[in-house]
């Protein structure tokens, strides 16, 4: 193709293009960009705002359980219901679920913490030496859970390490442990330690609540030492004693 340009003179409008800057040609025929429309570019839509996530809803545990507990109508049904509850993590680490020992029906009925290492093996409450002080504990004032004593625990699953029962969990297995006590009828309730005091009375401080009763879920409620405390403290045993006297008389009294 023929150029209407002499070599000279294509070459001279070249040099004048690269003084003025020009470094590389980037289409086959010149553009007039004077000559295009004068339009300021559209500016783009903005995006669509994303939805807020929306959070995940929160499961009332213990509405849920006092639900569960309502609903059996047995002690067989409460430990199926317990059985069947997984809202409390305590259960992912246990053994296995420890629910009661000793006499449905019983007159006495004993409410300790939780499940320690050989309670979570076994599946029963009070085992081991603490369990073994217990039984030599009743025996002195002629009770035996073999045959007029009924035993849980304010937890049914064994905490990591032995450690202390969290407010939360207590709260949310009460319900349970409230229908356990409604469908053993017992006429009346040892708490057995701090955990089981703020469970049962919503107070804390054995040392000053041992021995004295209380009145909780429509029954008389006497607070005394764990025997696990027992067995670190020795020097208590004093007391614990003159508790179970006190729990005797009340019995005699009945």
């Amino acid at each position: 193709m023929e150029s209407g340009l002499d070599h000279y003179s294509a070459r001279a409008l070249l040099e004048w293009q690269v003084e003025l800057g020009v470094t590389e040609a980037i289409g086959d025929a010149p553009v007039d960009r004077y000559a295009l429309p004068d339009t300021a570019p559209k500016s783009k839509k903005p995006a669509a705002a994303q939805a807020a996530p929306t959070k995940p809803k929160q499961v009332d545990a213990a509405a849920i359980a006092q639900q569960a507990a309502k609903s059996a109508g047995s002690l067989p049904e409460l430990r199926a219901a317990m059985e069947a509850f997984d809202l409390c993590d305590l259960k992912r680490g246990a053994r296995q679920l420890v629910f009661a020992d000793g006499t449905p029906g019983a007159r006495v009925m004993i409410v300790g913490e939780a499940p320690g290492r050989d309670e979570d093996r076994e599946g029963k409450p009070f085992v081991g030496r603490a369990g073994q002080l217990l039984d030599k504990m009743l025996a002195a004032i002629d009770l035996d859970r073999t045959e007029n004593v009924y035993i849980t625990n304010v937890l049914p699953w064994r905490p990591p390490q032995n450690r202390d029962p969290k407010p939360e969990e207590i709260g949310m297995m009460k319900p349970f442990l409230e229908r356990h006590v409604a469908l053993a009828k017992p006429e009346v309730l040892v708490v057995m330690g701090n955990i089981s005091c703020q469970a049962v009375l919503g107070k804390r401080g054995i040392t000053r609540l041992r021995g004295n009763w209380d009145q909780a879920l429509d029954l008389p409620v006497i607070p005394m030492f764990h025997p696990a405390y027992l067995l670190r403290q020795p020097q208590m045993k004093r007391q614990a004693w003159a508790d179970l006297l006190e729990l005797k008389s009340r019995l005699r009294g009945k």
